[in-house]
């Protein structure tokens, strides 16, 4: 399967070729961990898993490693502001270590959740502060660094190619173009490396360097870790578009003029999530959680749906109308999914005929044509309507697609039937006043209702398919 994807290094869909045979390298920018996930984070790793799962269908092994921030991450990216895990453990009353596990403990609650992949790597910048204190001595040693009121800056006049990502040579990098000028700076666009208590004297996080104690800037993180585990040169680096002009092109000028070669080969970028005409932002706080989705009676995997029905780089506009659509929608795929397993005892045709082929060719087409997946999901629903098409056919394509899609449909499992002849009055009253509840969406009543059904022996499991009941034994 020829894949091809935009790359934001030239704004081009360019076809993928990678620099080790059948092998990719993927760095993926991970979550600071000083606060909840919110849903357009997620929306990022969503389109990580959608790539990941991509390059795995195609035949490729995936070395894929997700920084974890936990320190050196300012609340503004030119430097300024104080470190977000600092002003997070000042909010909470919580050590930054604390702070640091029980975040991080979240964000993989949440990818769990939602049946993304678990990168290969998932290193602490914590854990690797020797790495970065090292790619710092090397640019030092070859002169792209200056000392300034006790900090180590990244000269960005010394690299001729500083903002390509970002088309910055079409734009004014004069100093307080476009960001505030530090006096500490030669230029405003130059960066800090490592700082030191010159500046943060209450600093919690800090560790001895050769330019004094301290700790590092945040963009050195993802340079250093990203060459530890996948090497100099790499194939793909993700993010989100907000890293473009600041983040991804310092990581670019510091890593490039460490070892003087092209650093990564193909960039790709997810757009925003939108909520009420803005992106989602914990700044702001216009953001909402995983787990406040779920608490209002949605299934994790209804956000996965609902994201994968928006292209990556295309803004995708949030409100709870569109999430119940999505809702109902992967409902009745996976009725559908149980239906046609009903219907072949759960076994796919083994030799499927060529309207199934077709429909299968149709889906590597739109999803190696940069990861199509609106028009994915058409396919699928045009396929599950296809009259023409066995049980068995329709199954095995199921299947195929899902290996990307990834609602876990292998493992959907048919609910076992229910014989009210076995329920008492009361009981059975109380399950059909639960699934109104469900029905009016008064999710607190619903509640309510399963756990007096626990304390009477019953548990209610809620499926595609409508609420099962079992007796406790």
């Amino acid at each position: 399967m020829k894949l091809r994807f935009f790359n934001t290094m030239g704004r081009l869909v360019e076809d993928f070729k990678t620099i080790e045979t059948g092998v990719v390298k993927m760095y993926c920018c991970g979550p600071t961990v000083y606060n909840y996930a919110h849903i357009g984070n997620l929306r990022a790793y969503l389109f990580d898993d959608i790539l990941r799962r991509t390059l795995e269908y195609a035949g490729y092994k995936v070395d894929h490693v997700v920084n974890i921030t936990d320190v050196g991450h300012l609340t503004d990216d030119n430097d300024d502001g104080e470190d977000k895990m600092v002003k997070s453990s000042r909010e909470s009353g919580k050590s930054v270590w604390d702070i640091s596990k029980f975040f991080t403990e979240a964000f993989f609650k949440d990818i769990d959740n939602l049946n993304i992949v678990r990168p290969t790597v998932n290193p602490k910048a914590t854990d690797h502060i020797e790495e970065m204190i090292n790619l710092i001595k090397r640019l030092e040693s070859k002169g792209f660094t200056y000392n300034s009121a006790g900090n180590v800056y990244f000269d960005i006049s010394k690299f001729h190619d500083y903002g390509k990502l970002a088309l910055r040579e079409r734009q004014d990098l004069t100093a307080g173009a476009r960001v505030a000028v530090d006096p500490n700076k030669k230029n405003a666009h130059d960066f800090v490396l490592w700082f030191t208590n010159s500046k943060f004297e209450d600093q919690a996080m800090q560790w001895e360097s050769p330019w004094g104690r301290g700790y590092p800037g945040w963009h050195i993180e993802c340079s250093a870790m990203s060459m530890k585990y996948l090497g100099d040169q790499f194939d793909i680096h993700c993010g989100g578009i907000d890293h473009i002009s600041i983040h991804h092109t310092n990581e670019i000028a510091q890593s490039e003029a460490a070892t003087g070669k092209k650093w990564v080969n193909y960039w790709m970028h997810n757009e925003f999530l939108i909520m009420n005409k803005g992106k989602m932002a914990k700044s702001s706080g216009n953001f909402i959680t995983l787990d406040s989705l779920i608490e209002d009676g949605f299934d994790p995997l209804d956000y996965r749906y609902f994201s994968l029905g928006g292209h990556y780089r295309s803004q995708l506009q949030f409100s709870v109308e569109s999430l119940n659509s999505a809702k109902s929608a992967r409902e009745n795929l996976f009725e559908r999914v149980i239906q046609l397993k009903k219907d072949t005892n759960n076994i796919p045709s083994t030799k499927v005929g060529v309207t199934a082929k077709d429909y299968i060719a149709k889906f590597q087409d739109h999803i190696s044509n940069d990861l199509n997946t609106p028009q994915v999901l058409s396919d699928l629903w045009l396929m599950l309507k296809d009259s023409n098409l066995s049980s068995g056919d329709k199954l095995f394509v199921v299947y195929d697609f899902d290996r990307i899609l990834g609602f876990d449909l292998l493992n959907l499992e048919i609910p076992k039937q229910n014989d009210e002849a076995d329920l008492e009055p009361e009981i059975k009253e109380l399950i059909d006043l639960r699934n109104k509840a469900r029905s009016d969406k008064n999710w607190e009543r619903a509640d309510e209702l399963r756990d007096i059904l626990l304390n009477k022996g019953f548990t209610i499991t809620d499926t595609p398919s409508g609420a099962v009941w079992s007796k406790n034994v």
